[in-house]
């Protein structure tokens, strides 16, 4: 390709985060008019390098980034999105950045109102000018007409179907004049398959008016349908850049979680057949549906054998974080779940635990910790109010308060061995490390003693040697104390190192159930919702 038809130019781009490095020497070109696909697992650091192009404050509050960007053959470097805008590159976020209460042409316009002048605005300045109606739904149509969908000007954002918006958002941004880059994080996610198709062919008629695009999506058969070049991020490095013609949906997979993620021993993950009737099914689980924003589950059935480690993954935003937090109560669900024999009722978090469930947040400050509470009070807070351990009686139980020796000792048996790294027991959690802030909420569920456990992204922002104690905590505690343990995780290669079967969720419900030792590629497909291509046979 010549460098007059290069738009984008990315040349040994770096960045890390308080020494942790995300992007290692980022390499790639995106000529005009074109698609460009870009793949890769959670983490692999596609978010990171599309809030570099897009200018994200963030980037140059940690430090900036390394290496260089080319648009149009002028080396840029935004400080914020602003600047980005101006120099004609879009960006069409996960999230909706629409307005409820305005119409479809409000929003599009947003911010770029087309104004008229009156007799007062011709004394006092631009600024008293009104707005010009006709104009802007003259404008907000044009761009619909652009991406080729049928979508009133004059609706209010509130009264249409969640694939409407996700339209509304690309108009916005093909709406701005000079737009050479538009960037799309995940724009089908929400979308029907008849939407999805409809957006794709939009793509490509944008393409062909010039506009050029980085196409972000797990749905690997759209990136083969519609894309012209394909970058695979991995652990931060480009490790595949080519032609998308001639290169399949398995293809992709591979590259994608190519690495070597099955390195462990074949015999110290057991592998257990789901039809295999030596072990009795813990918990069962029929049309789940949960109303978890971001994650909404809509359909999940699965049965968990006692005493097995089971695997929930999936890529962000399917819903595999929905599943605990719906059987836990923490979101509005329904469906039938069975424990222990015993119908299971819903939204009721106090029920559940009470049960002989628990359960370790993914959201750890939020949920998980009482960040103003030392160590002690954290680990014993659930197993008190739960169980009543960790009190003492008088009178028949009339009087109870806290035995503090009960907790120092359970707390200093969890801080010896899970290794956290604190002062004390009387240390407030809001001082410890993110590793130690977790390993808390792991002992906090250990007191419960539960006969189930679930345990949502146990290793997230945390280094690598706490996510090696966490997950090794985890063995020996199934491993000791027969706990049926649920892991929720993005990161497949530890869903396989420590799971005896791996569910995989795609668009709200079960895409498949492999064993651990299945090949790397299988996994990709069902992440990407093309478990359709797989027999049947593959999928239990």
């Amino acid at each position: 390709m010549s460098n007059e038809n290069i738009l984008l130019k990315v040349e040994g781009v770096g960045k890390q985060f308080e020494g942790n490095r995300v992007l290692k020497d980022i390499n790639f070109s995106l000529e005009k008019g074109k698609i460009l696909a870009l793949v890769g697992e959670n983490g692999a650091g596609k978010s990171t390098l599309m809030k570099i192009l897009f200018g994200m404050t963030v980037i140059a509050e940690t430090g900036g980034y390394e290496g260089e960007i080319y648009l149009d053959g002028e080396k840029i470097n935004f400080k914020n999105p602003i600047e980005a805008l101006k120099a004609g590159i879009g960006m069409v976020h996960q999230e909706f950045s629409l307005i409820p209460g305005f119409t479809t042409t409000e929003n599009i316009l947003l911010n770029m109102e087309k104004t008229k002048s009156n007799v007062i605005s011709k004394i006092f300045g631009k600024r008293l000018e009104t707005i010009d109606i006709k104009e802007m739904r003259k404008s907000a149509k044009k761009a619909i007409e652009t991406l080729g969908v049928q979508l009133d000007p004059d609706t209010l954002v509130s009264e249409m179907p969640v694939g409407h918006k996700q339209f509304i958002e690309i108009a916005r941004e093909i709406d701005r004049e000079k737009v050479k880059l538009l960037i799309l994080d995940e724009p089908t996610a929400v979308l029907t398959e008849s939407e999805a198709e409809i957006l794709l062919k939009s793509m490509r008629r944008l393409a062909d008016l010039g506009v050029s695009i980085i196409f972000i999506s797990h749905r690997l058969h759209e990136i083969t349908a519609v894309c012209d070049t394909l970058v695979v991020l991995r652990d931060g490095i480009v490790v595949v850049e080519r032609p998308v013609e001639g290169v399949n949906v398995r293809q992709i997979a591979e590259w994608m979680v190519g690495r070597d993620v099955d390195n462990r021993k074949d015999e110290e993950v057991k592998i257990i057949d789901s039809t295999d009737n030596n072990k009795d099914v813990i918990l069962e689980v029929k049309n789940l549906w949960v109303d978890m924003p971001g994650e909404i589950v809509k359909n999940v059935s699965f049965a968990v054998k006692r005493g097995e480690i089971f695997g929930i993954g999936g890529l962000a935003g399917q819903g595999k974080l929905g599943i605990p937090n719906g059987i836990m109560g923490l979101f509005p669900a329904g469906g039938q779940v069975t424990f222990n024999s015993k119908a299971l009722p819903l939204n009721l978090t106090f029920n559940a635990l009470k049960s002989g469930l628990a359960f370790v947040s993914e959201d750890r400050r939020g949920v998980g910790l009482l960040l103003d509470e030392p160590i002690d009070w954290n680990i014993a807070f659930n197993a008190m109010q739960v169980q009543e351990k960790f009190l003492k009686r008088l009178l028949g139980g009339l009087i109870k308060w806290r035995d503090e020796k009960a907790m120092k000792e359970c707390a200093q048996k969890y801080i010896q061995s899970l290794e956290i790294k604190c002062t004390s027991e009387k240390q407030y959690t809001r001082q410890l490390s993110g590793g130690n802030q977790q390993k808390v909420c792991l002992a906090k569920a250990f007191a419960l003693e539960p006969s189930l456990l679930f345990v949502s992204e146990p290793t997230r922002g945390i280094d690598v040697g706490a996510k090696k104690l966490v997950l090794d905590a985890l063995r020996r505690y199934n491993a000791e104390n027969n706990t049926t343990i649920i892991m929720v995780s993005s990161e497949l290669e530890e869903l396989k190192s420590i799971c005896n079967r791996i569910a995989i969720i795609s668009e709200g419900k079960v895409a498949g159930i492999l064993p651990p030792n299945a090949e790397a590629a299988e996994f990709g497909l069902l992440m990407s919702g093309g478990y359709h291509l797989m027999e049947e046979g593959e999928r239990q």
